[in-house]
């Protein structure tokens, strides 16, 4: 019974992502990037964000009227199910704002408060992961059919890639920089995507060996954290607690437990402040 309904609800949460991103794909204006710095453009921006979440959330609610969700634009359902998703309708709003190609849908079915389906599209690479809890993940797009995923080997950490995000406030950010600039003499390189959710896949796929990012919430991390833990990689936050709004850790597991150290000394979740 309880694969038929992981099957079920992974169907769903495919059906809905590849929806919600044709959606967003489509509708994006040629002219968005162009005067980025006014209102309007955000506004556009907003409304499809809006739009794509009310696109899943309606969907899901024809064929399981009973489940709960979480979701960046304000879906809050407790639902009677025990069945609730965590939807992130746009992954990575400032690269689709200015017409990169990083960006995604994130949909995750948790199960009694544990993940149990994580979807994540990005239709500007042709790409999609996706996984259930206990069968791997996996991936169709840019190669042929689907494939299994499985991250990287570990190598030392100072021959890892990393990627990292940075946060919208300003002293929060410059914080953020001021441990990057500790962190990249040690390491192969860092890579800054703009999307958590491709980050967490693209550690998942193997293009990456760590990421890291302090200010995440569920819905930035839900699916792509269950994808990559699926493919073999280690997740978490400060040692030995969860990932959090505190500090979120991806990485090959002979890479993430020296990487989840450094920036423990480091000081990565803090947000810059004193005494925080």
């Amino acid at each position: 019974m309880t694969d038929s309904l992981h099957t079920e609800l992974l169907q769903l949460a495919l059906q809905a992502a590849a929806r919600a991103g044709a959606l967003l794909r489509d509708g994006r204006p040629a002219d968005l990037a162009v005067a980025a710095t006014k209102s309007s453009p955000i506004d556009v921006v907003t409304e499809m964000d809006i739009a794509a979440e009310k696109l899943i959330t309606g969907l899901i609610s024809d064929r399981r009227p009973d489940d709960g969700f979480l979701g960046e634009e304000g879906a809050s359902v407790e639902g009677t199910s025990g069945i609730r998703w965590v939807i992130d309708p746009l992954d990575g709003t400032v690269n689709y704002l200015y017409g990169l190609p990083t960006w995604a849908v994130s949909i995750a079915a948790e199960q009694d408060g544990e993940p149990v389906v994580g979807v994540v599209t990005a239709p500007m690479r042709g790409e999609t992961f996706h996984a259930v809890r206990g069968r791997g993940a996996w991936a169709t797009g840019a190669w042929a059919g689907e494939r299994k995923l499985a991250c990287r080997p570990a190598p030392p950490l100072d021959q890892a890639l990393v990627s990292t995000g940075f946060n919208y406030v300003a002293e929060v950010r410059a914080h953020q920089a001021d441990v990057v600039r500790r962190v990249i003499p040690l390491v192969r390189d860092i890579r800054r995507g703009g999307s958590a959710a491709i980050d967490l896949c693209d550690v998942a796929v193997g293009r990456l060996d760590g990421y890291y990012e302090r200010g995440l919430n569920p819905w930035d991390y839900a699916a792509g954290d269950l994808i990559a833990r699926e493919a073999g990689a280690r997740t978490g936050g400060r040692p030995g607690e969860r990932l959090s709004r505190d500090l979120t850790v991806a990485a090959s597991p002979g890479v993430f437990e020296p990487l989840q150290n450094l920036l423990e000394d480091f000081g990565a979740w803090h947000d810059g402040h004193d005494g925080v």
